[in-house]
């Protein structure tokens, strides 16, 4: 497909999306408030909004922090919320089953996700994220951090896929989906591999700015998704943090750089509208103290748009920093 006619598809594949974009205007509120502007997730008919909370950051954050910002998502309007078996270990989930689901459970969409490579680690797995969680359900559930093609191949044969398919058949499960990191070759491995099943639901990987000048999953990955009708979830919007002059966990400083994409190259305003330009379902952030998610939760409502050209403007004007550094997650290629 020719770059430009790529484009234009993206863009009316994001219009299909939003909900209310032919005109509505209505504000949809909940009991817990006004909830932020919705998208449909693929081809379920499932609206989530448009901002969801990363469940990374819950599960190393200071407790009280925590807290704090999963209600702080809450009162923002977030009703997505990300997480996996893996992330403190189990603490996020742990935290979310204390702090979320035990009076917010009907108003929230849940996911989490599993690292396990058979199918015994991955049923009690499951077995373990509701039982942390609290609830007899998950809205989605994730087959997670696929690495390359052979990775993708050994959990097939070693059954986790059948394990899924069991538990959205169940009704422990509502959706299944994937999620990598690392390869766009391993989400296309996935995506064959399973092309006669029809069986995922909704795909999780890094969509941002830079993504586009090197190995992109915006430009190999995007076009399946949309064909199969498969919901986009997107993660490392601002790579990680490292998008920043420094980025830092707790008191250590990861990384660290003089030129900076944010704000040297484009405003983070920018770095979050371009993604939500594309045919994105949920924008995932990792966020791990309050002030963090009611920036993003503002950005959100204000986005209303981008057009082809500002796009381009900006993935070239970050497209000599496109070298794999910045995008350090990005791992056999």
């Amino acid at each position: 497909m020719k770059r430009r006619e790529f484009i234009r598809n993206l863009s009316i594949a994001t219009s299909a999306l939003m909900v209310g974009c032919t005109g509505e205007k209505k504000q949809v509120r909940d009991q817990l408030g006004d909830i932020l502007p919705q998208r449909l997730l693929g081809n379920t008919g499932e609206r989530v909004t448009m901002l969801g909370l990363g469940g990374y950051h819950i599960g190393w954050t200071p407790e009280r922090e925590g807290q704090a910002t999963i209600e702080a998502a809450l009162e923002g309007g977030v009703r997505f919320f990300d997480t996996a078996e893996s992330y403190g270990p189990h603490i996020s989930e742990e935290r979310y089953g204390k702090f979320l689901t035990p009076r917010y459970r009907q108003q929230v969409f849940i996911m989490t996700k599993t690292t396990g490579k058979d199918a015994a680690t991955v049923q009690q797995h499951l077995e373990d994220s509701l039982r942390r969680m609290k609830t007899d359900y998950l809205d989605l559930w994730q087959i997670h951090s696929l690495k390359n093609p052979r990775d993708v191949d050994d959990r097939l044969a070693n059954g986790v896929l059948d394990v899924f398919l069991k538990a959205k058949e169940s009704g422990k499960v509502r959706y299944i989906g994937f999620t990598g990191h690392s390869n766009p070759e391993a989400h296309l491995r996935m995506l064959q591999q399973t092309k006669d099943m029809d069986v995922f639901d909704a795909c999780q990987m890094p969509v941002n700015v830079l993504d586009s000048n090197y190995h992109s999953f915006i430009k190999k990955v995007i076009p399946v998704l949309q064909e199969r009708k498969i919901g986009l979830l997107a993660m490392k919007t601002l790579a990680d943090g490292r998008f920043f002059s420094v980025k830092r966990r707790l008191d250590k400083v990861l990384w660290e750089t003089d030129d900076p994409l944010i704000p040297n190259r484009l405003s983070i305003r920018e770095a979050l509208h371009f993604v939500w330009s594309l045919p994105v379902s949920v924008l995932i952030t990792g966020a791990d103290n309050p002030t963090l998610i009611k920036e993003k939760i503002e950005l959100a409502k204000t986005f209303t748009g981008m057009s082809e050209e500002k796009r381009n403007e900006l993935i070239e004007k970050v497209a000599d920093l496109a070298d794999g550094k910045v995008e350090y997650f990005k791992k056999g290629i």
